[in-house]
């Protein structure tokens, strides 16, 4: 199947369901780890479609919606540094910090760009000599390598007015803890698959091997996912958890070994805090020492004036380890919308928020 209307046919997405309503005899809880698949779930109106006692749950979603305050309220004291411009993808333009966001900053005077690319930004520092040109790298493992690659062209063009800022995430940390913790009983897991398409499927057997949850990454068209959820079924079913690939036509075992190859070259695995969890050992990406003349924290001195703060009544952070839905939340729809967002899950478009608001009402 080539295109992506194949990917969407009713009479095989019939075949499917009609093949999980069969089979499945348990309840399960059954968690997507990946925004896009959150939204992928909603638009299709796939919950809807599968019996009642099997439950999708969103997880942690989106790099935005994880990202911390505290490293959010980072970025906004960059923005404040005279002469520099911060460059940035345009979901992290809207989401709140402790004190504004990058939005209200420009409009206050700061230099901040929206790009599509760190090609973008690495332009911007070459047209823009007297400038000091910051990225901001967040992202799971899919985008890494693009500020990797953005980082040894800097360094190989002696651009000295470059610099990262990376919030970098990797995913089978969190995963593990989100799971260590057990506030959820999960008995699936879709895991991410473009994540999966540069770290491998294999990256994900301590799924069943340590915990013994069934698995299989998914792309992000509903026959993906409704194979994906096909082959979890049978997994939970048989009793006999394991890895297994729905998207084998982007994702092999091993990843992408040139992809990994560059975030070695460039990256080093360092603590990170995520929003809703804390600090998890291991799962952020820190820039190496030999390019510490493009990594912002180094360059600069970044000053937080004012100790973080989180959104009064947001339960972003709870909604992001599935114990919680933002219908759960009192400002979801009110206080809180695309417009006049509260919290980071209602601003990024894989937000689970964002996904509720935009799908569940016309779907529900």
């Amino acid at each position: 199947m080539k295109f992506a209307t194949e990917f969407r046919d009713s009479a095989l997405a019939k075949k499917l369901l009609d093949g999980i309503r069969r089979k499945s005899t348990r309840p399960a809880n059954i968690m997507e780890f990946c925004g896009g698949h959150t939204v992928a779930i909603f638009r299709y109106g796939l919950r809807d479609l599968l019996p009642p006692h099997l439950k999708l749950l969103s997880g942690p979603g989106c790099p935005v919606c994880v990202t911390s305050t505290a490293d959010l309220d980072k970025v906004m004291a960059l923005a404040r540094i005279p002469g520099v411009t911060i460059t940035t993808f345009g979901d992290l333009i809207k989401v709140p910090a402790s004190y504004g966001s990058l939005d209200r900053a420009r409009a206050a005077g700061a230099d901040v760009r929206t790009v599509y690319s760190t090609l973008d930004a690495l332009d911007i520092a070459r047209n823009n000599p007297g400038k000091k040109v910051v990225f901001v790298g967040i992202g799971f493992e899919t985008t890494a390598p693009t500020v990797a690659a953005a980082i040894l062209q800097a360094d190989a063009e002696k651009l000295q007015n470059f610099s990262v800022i990376s919030l970098h995430k990797v995913t089978p940390p969190v995963t593990r803890a989100l799971l260590d913790a057990g506030e959820v009983k999960i008995q699936g897991i879709i895991c991410p698959g473009h994540v999966s398409a540069i770290i491998g499927a294999d990256a994900w057997y301590f799924i069943p091997g340590r915990y013994g949850i069934a698995c299989a990454v998914s792309g992000f068209e509903p026959l993906d996912i409704l194979h994906c959820v096909d082959m979890i079924i049978d997994q939970i079913e048989s009793g006999a958890p394991r890895v297994q690939t729905a998207y084998s036509r982007a994702v092999r075992a091993e990843g992408n070994p040139q992809a990994l190859a560059m975030l070695d070259r460039v990256f080093e695995v360092a603590p990170a805090d995520w929003r809703g969890v804390g600090s998890i050992p291991e799962s952020g990406l820190a820039i190496r020492e030999e390019f510490a003349a493009h990594d912002a924290e180094k360059v600069f001195e970044i000053k937080l004036e004012r100790e973080p703060r989180e959104p009064a009544g947001c339960l972003c952070g709870e909604v992001i380890r599935a114990v919680k839905t933002p219908e759960d939340c009192k400002l979801f729809r009110k206080a809180c919308t695309p417009e006049n967002p509260v919290g980071p899950c209602m601003v990024s478009s894989e937000g689970s928020c964002a996904a509720y608001y935009h799908f569940a009402e016309a779907i529900g």
